[in-house]
């Protein structure tokens, strides 16, 4: 089976706990959306196309009289993420509309200081939310999480600086 992007963060977050298609997207929220995404109306479709598959099973278990199935990765199911997790990546995309405007403000000058404050905007924002999501990370049984936490802060904090540089650039032509 060809698993798509969200079927590998819904084997992914399965092998961790058994989990409902609710509690799949608010950890999703709260872990992998700062670097890949996963929408209700991506996840609901493919917990079913993966329990047709024999990757997942679901078990019916009502909550305050609202329907509830909880999810679990089946043996097939967790040989087919340990299969994905050998090969190596082959998506390394970057999708930044800060970037893309800036690359073409030369059709409207003033347009790049307000795609690089908004781009250095949004780091500062994502160093806020991943200080609030960072215990939960050093809490995981594992040490992966926490690395990847890592890597988003190092990230976020070289766009500020990278966005402060530019803008200085824009501050020096300015002043000439």
């Amino acid at each position: 089976m060809e698993l798509s992007a969200t079927a590998k963060v819904i084997l992914g977050m399965l092998a961790m706990r058994p989990r409902s298609g609710y509690e799949i997207k608010a950890f999703a929220d709260h872990s992998t959306r700062f670097f890949w995404t996963a929408s209700y109306g991506q996840i609901y479709p493919e917990l079913r196309r993966l329990s047709d598959a024999g990757l997942i099973e679901g078990k019916q278990t009502p909550q305050g009289g609202r329907k509830r199935t909880m999810y679990r990765l089946t043996g097939e199911g967790r040989r087919e993420l340990r299969r994905w997790l050998d090969v190596e990546p082959e998506v390394f995309e970057l999708r930044d509309e800060a970037l893309l405007k800036l690359f073409f403000a030369g059709a409207k000058p003033d347009a790049a200081r307000k795609a690089i404050d908004a781009r250095r905007a949004h780091h500062e924002e994502m160093l806020r939310r991943l200080a609030e999501v960072e215990p939960l990370a050093e809490a995981a049984p594992d040490r992966f999480p926490y690395m990847v936490l890592r890597c988003g802060v190092d990230y976020s904090e070289s766009i500020i600086r990278w966005c402060d540089e530019a803008l200085a650039e824009l501050d020096r032509e300015d002043a000439a």
